[in-house]
């Protein structure tokens, strides 16, 4: 798979948990040893479905031992587990938005090669939630405004998409500057003035750091 890492090692910290002990074990439990590999790959995959294949147990059958008294020590690990596979997944996510993803060119009807087109709007998704209080203000995700506007930002890119990407920034930060005015007090001794330029150095800013990105 596209997005699988290796999976840890065996002195890896992740698999040094304190494993659920059956009292009384079958052939069919899932031992200390079947657990630890349910981990290890859930740590390389991030999906659960596949980590339990990958040990031959169903997913009620592993969420029913994650809730038994005694099995603190696995459900941990499986909750960090699952955060290192989300970790892998925001590092190729960034990757793409900054190296971009081989895109057509076509002309006449005619494929005449592909280029790798940077995702800028998948890059600015990302800055806002990693540094919500430098790029987004208060409209961190999670917040029903913030979740509106990129729910419309990208609907509108995927309808206008030809229309090109310049089109479609400057209608997020449009729309992200009208917020902020609304939601962000102005500072004690700070003019109208003053947070109007503030908020024009931000827009000059996103566009000297989208234009490298096009060429």
């Amino acid at each position: 798979m596209a997005y699988t890492g290796e999976p840890p090692e065996d002195d890896d910290p992740l698999l040094s948990f304190a494993p659920y002990l059956h009292t009384h074990p079958r052939s069919n439990s899932i031992t200390p040893e079947r657990q630890r590999r349910f981990i290890a790959t859930l740590a390389a995959t991030g999906i659960v479905t596949q980590a339990a294949r990958s040990i031959g147990k169903s997913m009620e059958a592993l969420y029913k031992l994650r809730s038994k008294p005694g099995a603190e020590g696995f459900a941990a690990a499986w909750d960090a587990a699952l955060e290192r596979g989300v970790q892998r997944l925001e590092d190729c996510a960034l990757e793409r938005a900054l190296h971009g993803t081989p895109t057509p060119i076509v002309s006449g009807g005619k494929l005449l090669g592909t280029w790798n087109k940077p995702d800028n709007a998948l890059l600015r998704f990302l800055l806002q939630h990693r540094l919500p209080a430098r790029y987004a203000a208060q409209l961190v995700p999670g917040h029903p405004v913030y979740e509106s506007i990129r729910a419309q930002v990208l609907t509108a890119e995927r309808r206008e998409n030809a229309a090109g990407e310049a089109e479609v920034f400057e209608r997020l930060e449009a729309k992200l500057a009208t917020i902020r005015a609304r939601l962000t007090p102005p500072r004690d001794g700070d003019g109208d003035g003053d947070a109007d330029e503030g908020r024009d150095d931000g827009r000059d800013g996103d566009r000297d750091c989208a234009a490298p990105s096009g060429g």
